[in-house]
């Protein structure tokens, strides 16, 4: 039997005692050839938090281009540029709160294809917007979309993706993001904006393309009774030389054993609630970072300070940073571990990709729809917190006021992953779930 989640002995950790499972190595050693349906599957679903990362960061050479419009229905005030910018992270709170009930209703691969309708639709009120009204609904659905996307996404991948795999797979989500956001960043210098809300109804049409020829996930549809499908589905992600009974056999009996609805005395169970609230205070401590302002009017900042490239060339710069920082983690978090990066790398290394990964990794089956949906809607609330009240801050106190406050976080956040995140590297989700069911309360190992 392997060892336990963080190394230490427990009489209970006993989850799947007919047979010894087989080492990692023998679980992952199907080669790139054999994953490559789980590559695929992955990239058709993290299409979702491309056009996510695109529309998060629209408003950053919009407000400069809206603030200085001749067409007095839509040049923008500081105020209706705040609303402008911050009322994307409403939507999402929405799209989180939806995802709560989608999730496990329609399946995760179903609700990220829902999920394009409101961003097709908000990407075309933005480019055929004559009023603020239209601009303010356009940025309100696609951030539904993105909320609906940013909870369903990291589920559905950390459930089709071989542990050995998953850091790497888990950290696509964001690097995806990350790539959507240079990649606007990128079109800002080279097209009017209402073409770059144009430009963005073409991830969302590849996205749905795509996903209508990948599987749902194994797990889902064992919840649903339809092993046949489950089994089918898991043996075209793994290929057909891989064996896929161990794991087909761990998971169902999981499933099997969460298969009721959960309860409130039940959801007072440490090994219910304590994965639960960690990743609830891990997203809320995220947003608490500042990032989400930061990007949302990045080249308004670089427009107030004294530096020597123009705003929209060092917001392109700052993207370009982003996406290799990303693209490290992704390569590194299966080595070094999700806890080392969270200590010693910045947010695009860190607190950007592996919160999400962690998220989708700890949160205990029965509950992980809900608990995800609610993951989102406490991330997106505090991030429409900060969002609305950045540039009012800033216009009455300076840009070093916040900045401040988000350093201070930082520091915050540095005791919180010490403390409280577990390890989760190389451990199938089964085996972090019987962890937090042993009842174990260190953390450190």
């Amino acid at each position: 039997m392997q060892e336990p989640l963080l190394g230490a002995e427990a009489p209970d950790y006993d989850t799947f005692p007919e047979k010894p499972p087989p080492s990692p190595g023998e679980r992952t050693r199907v080669g790139a050839l054999q994953n490559k349906r789980v590559f695929l599957a992955t990239f058709a679903a993290v299409l979702g938090n491309f056009s996510f990362g695109y529309a998060l960061v629209y408003t950053s050479p919009v407000i400069p281009a809206l603030e200085h419009s001749l067409d007095p229905n839509l040049s923008l005030t500081k105020t209706q540029a705040s609303w402008f910018g911050s009322v994307f992270t409403l939507g999402a709170a929405a799209g989180g709160l939806s995802a709560m009930v989608l999730n496990d209703l329609l399946g995760r691969k179903l609700s990220i294809m829902f999920s394009a309708v409101p961003s097709a639709a908000g990407y075309a009120l933005m480019a055929g917007a004559h009023g603020l009204w239209m601009l303010l609904l356009g940025r309100t659905l696609t951030g539904f979309a993105g909320g609906l996307t940013a909870a369903c996404i990291p589920v559905y991948v950390s459930e089709i993706a071989p542990a050995g795999v998953r850091g790497a797979l888990g950290a696509t989500p964001q690097l995806m993001a990350v790539f959507g956001s240079l990649s606007l960043y990128a079109l800002g210098l080279l097209l009017p904006w209402r073409w770059l809300a144009v430009a963005g109804e073409g991830p969302v049409l590849v996205m749905i393309m795509l996903l209508s020829f990948m599987p749902n996930s194994p797990r889902f549809l064992l919840s649903r009774g339809r092993d046949s499908e489950a089994l089918q589905a898991l043996a075209w992600l793994r290929g057909a030389d891989a064996d896929i009974r161990w794991e087909f056999e761990q998971i169902q009996d999981n499933v099997r054993r969460q298969s009721s609805h959960l309860s409130w005395a039940e959801a007072r169970d440490p090994h219910m609630y304590r994965p639960i609230v960690i990743a609830l205070l891990m997203r809320f401590l995220q947003q608490l970072t500042g990032i989400t302002p930061i990007l949302v009017y990045l080249q308004s900042i670089f427009d107030s300070t004294a530096v020597l490239l123009p705003p929209e060339d060092d917001a392109a710069i700052v993207g370009a940073v982003r996406l290799l920082s990303v693209l490290i983690a992704a390569l590194t978090m299966d080595l070094a571990g999700r806890k080392a990066l969270l200590f010693v790398s910045g947010y695009a290394m860190g607190w950007g990709p592996i919160t999400w990964l962690l998220m989708s990794e700890i949160l205990p089956l029965r509950a992980r729809g809900v608990a995800s949906g609610l993951c989102v809607l406490v991330s997106w609330l505090t991030a429409f917190a900060l969002t609305k009240s950045f540039l009012l801050v800033v216009n009455a106190f300076g840009l070093q006021v916040p900045f401040f406050f988000f350093a201070a976080v930082c520091s915050v956040n540095l005791a919180f992953t010490g403390c409280c995140v577990p390890e989760t590297k190389g451990r199938s989700l089964e085996q972090i779930e019987a962890f937090f069911r042993s009842g174990r309360r260190s953390f450190l190992r």
